[in-house]
């Protein structure tokens, strides 16, 4: 539960949507209306049209979104995610099925959705796992505890793989090195990144002692 700062109770989920709510970000499916049961919570969310989540939207494309494509919709993913970073949302749970796109003849447009699992984060360390566990952030495996940036990268990143190769990331194949990504992909989706340099992705993975790598080598994502 979280207490407002008139000291109402509520859920986090909607104490999030009534933030973004009044927030009035673009890329965000928002908070039309709620209902407090006893023992559930109803929330009345607005449903672009006509639109589909991006698994959907991937499949209908029988085969993997081009570069061109997986630019635009990253390069909106990135935005939406440097917006909640600075209104100190955590959302989670970012996943193709948690994306939805709205097609029209200027092209896909993103919305991020589903804020069940979403916090309010303030650069602390994250202990309870939430989403999917087969796509869990690499410091998960090193400290048993996450932050919001890096694994929000980590998660765009998987979203970027799974819409670019059309077939699921798995965490574990890629630290043993099972996982194979496509070289006929660009080295980098864009020569020119949307977003500032502070938020390019640079993974950098840890060593239990000099020479010895418990992990791959490092991975970095421009998007």
């Amino acid at each position: 539960m979280f207490q407002d700062e008139n000291g109402r109770e509520m859920a986090l989920e909607l104490a999030v949507m009534l933030k973004l709510r009044t927030m009035g970000q673009p890329g965000m499916v928002f908070l039309l209306d709620w209902y407090n049961l006893e023992q559930e919570l109803i929330l009345v969310m607005e449903r672009p049209m006509p639109s589909d989540d991006l698994s959907c939207y991937v499949l209908e494309h029988r085969g993997p979104l081009s570069e061109k494509e997986a630019k635009i919709i990253l390069k909106q993913l990135v935005e939406i995610a440097i917006h909640l970073e600075n209104a100190n949302i955590f959302h989670r749970d970012i996943k193709v099925d948690n994306i939805l796109i709205e097609t029209s003849s200027e092209g896909p447009r993103v919305y991020l959705i589903d804020f069940g699992l979403s916090c309010f984060d303030y650069q602390n360390q994250h202990e309870l796992l939430c989403g999917v566990p087969e796509t869990m952030p690499l410091d998960w495996f090193v400290c048993n505890s996450y932050t919001a940036g890096p694994t929000t990268v980590w998660q765009l990143g998987v979203v970027m793989f799974e819409i670019l190769h059309k077939m699921l990331f798995s965490t574990t194949s890629y630290l043993s090195n099972n996982l194979q990504i496509n070289k006929r992909l660009s080295k980098t989706l864009s020569a020119n990144p949307p977003v500032s340099q502070h938020h390019l992705a640079s993974v950098f993975l840890p060593t239990v002692s000099p020479g010895k790598q418990i992990l791959p080598d490092p991975v970095f994502v421009c998007l």
